[in-house]
């Protein structure tokens, strides 16, 4: 049971205020690293692979959960299917072969104990504790975990832990209503729960219960948010404020004078977990149903306080599932805020990946994808520190844990006729500006849809064949994320949407489903264009606009995602052309073109 002021807890900031070297055993080889361990220059320089530490891998090879109890692998199922932190350990190499560079946990604090279907991670019951469930043992949970880090560190992966503001998990119930309530506008009566999970009525007040019964499983750690009025107590909310379902809302808001007690506790805990087990950025959950300035506030101390134990670039980012208006109050320095507190670093691109998987499939035009960008430059134009600045500020993805269905359209395991469509999404993902994230087992032929979250949360270690290299689609990936990595204008370059045409003369986006998208990202003299063709089962013939000042008639592009593919045709300059511009407004040329041929669902990413 620690408190903020445990020695153990005193003792780590400590330890993290002084580098030391510390030798890693990896693959049989002792590899030394620095400790704390320095943060990337710049996270667009890596891609993130987003894991639920539950349901990706164990290490002693035992089935998943709900295989042993008759299901498959990838069969909806609530409770714990088994992954370890030695199991992700052992697959780390795994991970950076694929070519990430980062690795993001869903959360690893400790649920309540006596939760049987607490596998996500997201009710946690003692905030300054690792989860034992994920463990060898339970008292080898801390020891593993950090090993788990130092050893993705030791291999050049950095590690970005789920973090919680909004909520603790289901920590007690509503007397005569149980774990959860319908909004109420007045507090209502609860009990809190003991180390067994039982309702206490005699545990109404939190203050009040005895020092003998404040057990490690029990209530809600550490201490110093053990009062009843730090939680809302209203059951059901949102963004006016409440549980979700029965996990428990706090009153991040709560007063103690001019102090911000939860705020604070939560600060000290996040910044332990930064300090204990040396983790280099956090998703933030749920950050749009905090408040803004807490928001601001938790951004710049865990910022604080990494620079100040030398990690210079920690990273964070929110879940704010809206729109573009409310991911600008809570990412970067916004010009019209009278304080000087900067925001999250980022947040996960929400506005695009409700139009991108649409695209990519062939459901929506390709001005959908276009009118994201358009739209966010006019929202962010207080952000947004220059055009291609912009994909420091969001995390892109194609799907994840909290959707109903992968972004794979497949039936079965096996290989399947819209798999190019992977290839295509993952290249626009790894494309257009941001920092990419990829969802675990993407690169296995996962497939899963259905009703809920469920079906999109794999034990990914049961599927026969798991974790194999030479899958088609771990290979198409691996591909792309070298052509990323060779290319810096794909990471920092400024983003130019393309007109196309299919007869050379009269250029446009296009306005259909499925359509053809082209753009440009330009860094200096660099141009790299991205073609892609979303229809499923028709070619594409024609030609793509290109800048006029970095070509000259006669260059001649390749394609560096596939280099046996066909190189398209020269670089032609021509007049007497009839182009509607993206941005608005018609000209005639002169302007660069390239002739492209595409086949269904195939992605070309061109450059000299």
């Amino acid at each position: 049971m620690l408190t903020l002021k445990d020695r153990r807890v005193r003792a780590a900031f400590d330890e993290a205020g002084w580098p030391t070297v510390k030798v890693v055993s990896v693959d049989g080889q002792e590899r030394p690293i620095l400790t704390p361990f320095a943060s990337p220059q710049d996270w667009r320089d890596v891609w993130i692979y987003f894991l639920m530490l539950d349901r990706f891998d164990r290490s002693d090879g035992r089935p998943p959960a709900g295989v042993l109890a008759g299901g498959a692998y990838d069969a909806p199922f609530g409770g714990y299917q088994g992954g370890t932190y030695n199991g992700v350990r052992a697959r780390l190499k795994y991970i950076k072969d694929l070519g990430a560079g980062a690795v993001w946990l869903s959360p690893v604090l400790k649920n309540r104990q006596s939760d049987p279907d607490g596998f996500h991670g997201y009710g946690i019951q003692d905030f300054l504790e690792p989860e034992p469930r994920f463990a060898s043992a339970p008292d080898k949970a801390d020891a593993e975990l950090r090993a788990l880090v130092d050893e993705a560190h030791a291999l050049g992966l950095f590690v970005v832990f789920d973090v919680v503001l909004n909520h603790a998990g289901d920590v007690f119930a509503y007397r005569d209503r149980g774990p959860s309530s319908p909004p109420s506008p007045s507090v209502l009566p609860i009990e809190w729960r003991d180390e067994t999970g039982a309702a206490r009525p005699d545990f109404a007040v939190v203050e009040a219960v005895p020092d003998a019964e404040r057990t490690p499983d029990g209530l809600v750690w550490p201490r110093e948010l053990q009062r009843n009025d730090f939680f809302r107590r209203k059951g059901k909310g949102g963004e006016e404020g409440g549980d979700f379902e029965s996990l428990k809302e706090f009153v991040t808001d709560a007063r103690d004078g001019q102090v911000f007690p939860v705020r604070n506790a939560l600060i000290l805990a996040y910044q332990y977990a930064v300090a204990r087990y040396d983790v280099d950025g956090f998703r933030i959950d749920t950050l749009k149903f905090v408040e803004r300035d807490f928001a601001q506030t938790f951004g710049n101390a865990m910022r604080e306080y990494a620079l100040s134990i030398g990690k210079k670039n920690f990273f964070t980012f929110g879940e704010v599932f809206d729109g573009e208006e409310k991911i600008s109050e809570f990412i970067g320095r916004n010009t019209s805020d009278d304080g000087d507190l900067v925001g999250v670093d980022a947040a996960l691109d929400f506005p695009l990946f409700f139009r991108l998987p649409s695209v990519a499939k062939g459901f929506a035009p390709p001005t959908d994808v276009i009118d994201v960008y358009r739209r966010r430059r006019a929202v962010e134009r207080q952000v947004l520190s220059s055009h291609g600045e912009a994909g420091r500020y969001f995390v892109t993805f194609l799907d994840n844990h909290d959707m109903h269905e992968r972004f794979r359209a497949a039936a079965t395991d096996g290989p399947d006729r819209f798999d190019p469509q992977v290839v295509l999404g993952v290249a626009l993902l790894f494309a257009l500006q941001g920092i990419p994230c990829l969802y675990y087992g993407t690169e296995q032929g996962l497939h899963g849809r259905g009703d809920g979250d469920r079906f999109v949360r794999e034990a990914l270690w049961g599927k026969p064949g798991a974790f194999d290299p030479r899958h088609p689609l771990y290979q198409a990936i691996r591909r792309l994320s070298e052509v990323r990595e060779a290319e810096p204008a794909l990471r920092y370059g400024r983003l130019y949407f393309r007109p196309i045409s299919g007869d050379g003369v009269r250029f446009g986006a296009s306005p259909f489903a499925p359509g053809v998208l082209a753009f440009s990202r330009i860094l200096n003299d660099r141009e790299v264009v991205v073609v892609v063709n979303a229809d499923t089962q028709a070619g594409f013939r024609g030609h793509v606009l290109v800048d006029l000042f970095l070509h000259q008639d006669g260059d001649q592009l390749r394609v560096l995602n596939d280099p046996s593919a066909a190189a398209p045709g020269p670089v032609r300059n021509r007049g007497g052309l009839q182009i509607r511009e993206i941005e608005g407004g018609l000209g005639a040329g002169p302007a660069n073109m390239v002739e492209v041929d595409l086949g269904p669902m195939e992605v070309q990413i061109l450059a000299r």
